[in-house]
């Protein structure tokens, strides 16, 4: 008889994960997940319970509120709070057009406040169909399409051009000196001034709408200004100009013809 040959069976050692006998990693996934969960929550919170609904906006002249408010809270969380305080921490608005820079300060989750200081303009000339607005030292500080509201237009200057950033070409300097002087009397005796016209023999004269008040020459100006402080509120609704040309603090002579 053959003799059958039996075969063995050969045994497969599986290999088995060796588990760490430490369960360290175990408690870092928790804690990892634990502050994926408090984040997340944390997000969902401050976008619910911080949204600005108030806004307070001072010292804007050139732009109303709604403009400068577009400007500050632009973006996608530019109703955070939070977000708007991270972002302007220890930083001013600047490259806007007309304002020097803007402040950001939050006051609650709920309101905020934004500081607007404004570039100071002295007045603006018309050139080439745009308004050209310059400072107290009549440099041209910015060019625009639009009226500002509050600033002179200044008519009677010689200039053949004008550079952004530089002085106006005329040819007496001190002018600037004169323009920053009428507009500081007619803002201190509350005036809305339209124009201001320096006439080819140094004489002044300032329009208010429909009255045009011809000073004469440049002498006695914050008497001569004070006095249509109280003079101009008796002429509204009238058309006309006010000569002041013999007005001293003596004789204070001033007519008034209709037109």
């Amino acid at each position: 008889m053959k003799k059958r040959k039996i075969r063995k069976k050969k045994q497969i050692n599986r290999i088995k994960p060796k588990v760490p006998k430490n369960p360290l990693w175990i408690a870092t996934i928790v804690l990892l997940v634990l502050l994926a969960f408090g984040l997340a929550g944390g997000y969902i919170y401050v976008i619910k319970n911080y949204t600005v609904t108030t806004v307070y906006v001072e010292g804007n002249i050139h732009y109303d509120n709604e403009e400068i408010m577009a400007m500050v809270m632009d973006g996608y969380y530019g109703k955070n709070s939070i977000f708007l305080a991270m972002k302007y921490k220890n930083k001013s608005i600047e490259d806007v057009p007309f304002v020097e820079k803007m402040d950001v300060s939050v006051l609650d989750p709920h309101t905020i406040k934004i500081e607007v200081y404004e570039k100071a303009l002295a007045g603006y000339v018309e050139y080439l169909e745009r308004y050209m607005y310059f400072d107290k030292d009549g440099i041209v500080v910015e060019t625009s399409t639009e009226k500002t509201k509050g600033i002179p237009l200044v008519t009677g200057m010689a200039f053949d051009h004008v550079i952004l950033h530089q002085p106006l070409p005329v040819e007496e300097p001190e002018i600037f000196s004169d323009i920053l002087s009428i507009t500081q009397l007619v803002n201190k005796y509350e005036l809305s001034i339209d124009r201001i016209y320096f006439g080819s023999d140094d004489t002044l004269t300032l329009y208010f709408g429909d009255i045009k008040a011809s000073l004469g020459e440049r002498v006695n100006l914050e008497q001569k200004v004070m006095e249509l402080r109280y003079m101009l509120p008796e002429l509204t609704g009238k058309s006309g100009t006010l000569r002041m040309e013999n007005y001293t603090e003596e004789t204070k002579t001033i007519t008034f013809e209709p037109n």
